[in-house]
């Protein structure tokens, strides 16, 4: 059983799982990985509109899982994931497309 943290959340990476690049860090709960599993598409709560979060429900850029793994501290989650479109609400592929000190 994965260890949320105290407000509940865990980390999950999304990765490509073909390319190997990291596509974005989001975090789930219990019911967002719960639907993620259920679903085989991401699901995670955003912190920001304290909601639910179906990835790819506005944008049609979803995430398709192909397989979850956790780390051996049972506190991170890994995705490896075929994305439909970019990650990034930026259109950009993967959120982390800068590097630090050359900020826009």
């Amino acid at each position: 059983m994965p260890k949320f943290d105290e407000k509940g959340l865990i980390p999950a990476i999304i990765q490509d799982a073909n390319s190997g690049q990291v596509l974005m860090l989001g975090y789930m709960n219990e019911e967002s990985l719960e639907k993620t599993k259920s679903t085989g598409q991401a699901w995670f709560w955003s912190r920001s509109r304290q909601e639910l979060w179906h990835k790819g429900a506005t944008s049609g850029n979803f995430i398709n899982v192909k397989e979850i793994y956790i780390d051996c501290d049972v506190d991170t989650i890994l995705i490896k994931a075929e994305p439909v479109g970019p990650v990034c609400h930026t259109g950009e592929v993967s959120c982390f497309y800068r590097k630090l000190g050359e900020e826009e």
